[in-house]
């Protein structure tokens, strides 16, 4: 059959992608000489009957109305400049995938293969250099390349066969000089501190030298991103030079003995900082809705509403997500899955995640390419794509976006803020919660396995140079919502969840962490991993992330229930490990050992860290809580209104859904026009029964941070209250 070309171009009306991209160009790269773009999606698919192209060329691939589709050829004219973007091998192409099951469901036989590409035409007399200029500005090196004009004769990839999984020979006798090589090779997250406490634990303990998978695994369990190394990092107070911080510090002392009892407590750190106060609350007997369990999904309280007039109890789950480092080398994929990620721990503490809050920090995106830090994307390129990546998700998946505000303060060129924020709820009684015994088996749901995720949580917890834009491109997830949304319908279903004991989702560590933390004794086959595509090694499936699959724990007699389940939502479900007695985490490929650790020395996280602390007072003109006299009001009213933030940003709200669902209550924009910003975000809590009489959920979006929940129907009320008793108690700042 080979491989067939299809062409889609928007109608003269339609095309406002090629109009944008052409004022983009003049304006912000300044190419006056540049007249006009055009846009051309390019289809090459293979495995496919005539008959079937001709009846996919108007349904499939275009609409009639809007798009114009060209067969084989497009009329491609010598005098302008034509070249191609596409995606990198091994990254994850939603319009590829979507066509590959359009036209299998369209032809009812065997999957045919796709690749896509976007062609641009430009056209004006330009020089050289100003296209270079457009192809360095259009093409993001982690995830794309320029791909060639010309048609393949098969796009069969490949993939070459993998190797066994190496042993890091001499490990346990390497010297220090060795260590560090062997450290700066691999690019580890962990410190070098860490690499001694391993080898140390490999020589006295497991007595040989481990494989490449297992540090790579070690890597990531230890990695700041899934055991917080920063916030529970030791300190010792040296001394606070500033009075007001000082009193805070004796009441944090002092709710420290009464939390602890003066018994042995956690060592002083910023999470014991952070955590402190809820727990004394707690302990004071508030906080009585906190709902607490073994398996920490999200934050998740207790709460009584009324459903069809009766009262009914819920868990309503809150999470919140940044992903700042994805999306600044990559903001389209980084920004997607920044919610894609924040759903998926509400989702696996299976409820159904129905509103979300996204506020974002960025740099002056007005200006131009020159203006740019040398080896990063120039703001307006990051905003754009972000927004665009965000909403296409969360619009895909259909969540409903009710409250969108992006901050422009020059602290954020160097490194972006991209912030998801969301809530959840289900009956509590669809969720069961229950420790995992010997012989219960673990499946693994939804997505297939990719290179694009690996190293996803590692690399979040390194530090970044300006080699980063061009080393990191795997550790960017290429988001699947309609994946992901079929994960949601699935655990909708009370018939699923009441047989579900424990759930992980696929986030930081893919299976090593997913799976690897579901139980104290594990063994794993990596060998029933659904791939991709073929050429993955052991330590890629074994590390490899993304928000579109599940490790679920089951009775092994549910299984097959459960297996059944997922298949009426088109979801792979796929038998991948067992709960064994001993607690150590196998994971075997090939039929080969490759993991083989002990529970105990994963969770000891690597070397304690320990730092020393001295807080200065800060100079008054710094200082937030030194009020600033203004000497002209006029002209500090001038000054304050001409700055960006004080602009109307209802064109980048109106690219998100804020009505999906049909449970918002306050929408972004109100008054007589339409014109108001919301200060927060309103959503009634869905059910699965009837109608909800009560159950309204507000939540505030203060610049530039998150505040905290606010009060609906009795249980967030009586936290609010508890803490406004707690404050009015300690006199504290």
């Amino acid at each position: 059959m080979g491989v067939k070309r299809i062409y889609v171009k928007k109608r003269e009306g339609f095309d406002g992608e090629a109009k944008e991209l052409l004022s983009d160009l003049r304006e912000n790269l300044r190419i006056s000489t540049l007249k006009n773009v055009i846009i051309l999606n390019r289809y090459d698919i293979e495995g496919i009957e005539q008959e079937i192209l001709e009846k996919a060329k108007n349904t499939i691939f275009s609409e009639p109305p809007v798009d114009e589709c060209y067969e084989e050829q497009y009329p491609f004219s010598e005098k302008d400049f034509i070249f191609g973007i596409e995606f990198l091998p091994g990254q994850f192409d939603q319009r590829a995938n979507a066509l590959e099951e359009c036209i299998q469901i369209l032809a009812g036989g065997n999957r045919p293969t796709a690749k896509t590409a976007k062609i641009y035409i430009l056209q004006g007399e330009l020089e050289p250099q100003e296209i270079e200029k457009i192809k360095k500005y259009m093409i993001n090196q982690v995830d794309s390349r320029e791909c060639t004009l010309e048609k393949p004769e098969n796009l069969q990839q490949k993939m070459e066969i993998p190797e066994e999984v190496a042993v890091v020979k001499g490990f346990i006798e390497m010297t220090k000089e060795d260590s560090e090589k062997f450290y700066q090779k691999y690019g580890f997250a962990m410190d070098f501190a860490d690499l001694q406490f391993c080898q140390k634990y490999f020589k006295e303990v497991e007595k040989r030298d481990p494989t490449i998978t297992e540090m790579k695994m070690i890597d990531t369990y230890w990695s700041d991103h899934c055991r917080h190394t920063t916030f529970l990092t030791k300190l010792e107070v040296l001394e606070i030079k500033w009075d007001l911080l000082q009193e805070v510090y004796q009441g944090y002392l002092k709710a420290r003995d009464v939390v602890y009892e003066n018994k042995k407590a956690k060592d002083i750190c910023f999470m014991d900082l952070a955590t402190i106060a809820a727990k004394e609350l707690k302990k004071a007997g508030y906080m009585k809705e906190l709902d607490e369990s073994e398996e920490i999904n999200a934050c998740s309280i207790k709460a009584e509403i009324l459903v069809d007039g009766k009262p009914e109890e819920y868990l309503i789950m809150f999470k919140n997500e940044t992903h700042n480092h994805p999306t600044e080398i990559e903001p389209f994929g980084g920004a997607a899955t920044c919610l894609g990620g924040a759903i998926r721990d509400p989702l696996s503490g299976r409820v159904y995640v129905y509103q979300a809050m996204r506020v974002t920090g960025c740099g002056d995106p007005r200006k131009t390419v020159e203006e740019t830090l040398p080896n990063k994307l120039p703001q307006r390129k990051l905003t754009n794509e972000a927004a665009r990546g965000y909403s296409s998700y969360g619009n895909q998946i259909g969540l409903a976006t009710g409250q969108v505000t992006e901050i422009y303060h020059e602290g954020y060129v160097a490194k972006r803020m991209e912030i998801g924020a969301l809530v959840g709820a289900a009956p509590k009684e669809n969720v069961v919660r229950k420790r995992p015994i010997p012989g219960d088996l673990v499946i693994l749901l939804g997505g297939k396995t990719g290179r694009d995720g690996c190293g996803g949580a590692t690399g979040s917890s390194k530090a970044h140079t300006s080699e980063s834009l061009t080393t990191c491109g795997a550790e960017v997830q290429k988001g699947n919502a309609p994946e992901e949304r079929k994960v949601q319908r699935l655990f909708r279903n009370p018939e699923v969840t009441k047989i579900i004991k424990r759930c992980n989702d696929f986030g930081a560590g893919g299976v090593s962490v997913a799976i690897g933390e579901l139980a104290d004794g594990l063994v794993i086959n990596l060998d029933k991993v659904p791939k991709k595509y073929e050429g993955l090694d052991g330590t890629e499936l074994a590390i490899s992330e993304s928000q579109e699959r599940m490790a679920v724990v089951v009775d092994k007699q549910d299984a097959e229930s459960l297996i059944a389940f997922a298949e009426k939502e088109n979801l792979e479900a796929t038998i991948v490990a067992e709960v064994v007695e001993e607690p150590r985490v196998k994971m075997y490929w090939r039929g080969n050992l490759i993991v083989d650790i002990a529970r105990e020395f994963l969770d000891t996280n690597g070397d304690v860290k320990s730092a020393s602390v001295i807080v200065n007072k800060p100079e008054e003109e710094k200082s937030y809580f030194t009020p600033k006299k203004v000497e002209d009001i006029k002209t500090e009213w001038e000054k304050r209104i001409q700055d960006l933030n004080c602009c109307s940003q209802k064109g980048l709200v109106e690219r998100f859904d804020s009505s999906i669902g049909a449970n918002t209550v306050v929408m972004p924009f109100g008054g007589k026009y339409q014109l108001t910003p919301a200060q927060g975000m309103v959503a009634r809590i869905p059910t699965l029964k009837g109608y909800t009489d009560s159950g309204t959920i507000m939540t505030y979006g203060y610049n530039p941070y998150l505040a905290s929940w606010s009060p609906f129907h009795g249980a967030i009320y009586a936290i609010i209250e508890s803490v406004s008793k707690y404050v009015a108690l300690r006199r504290r700042l």
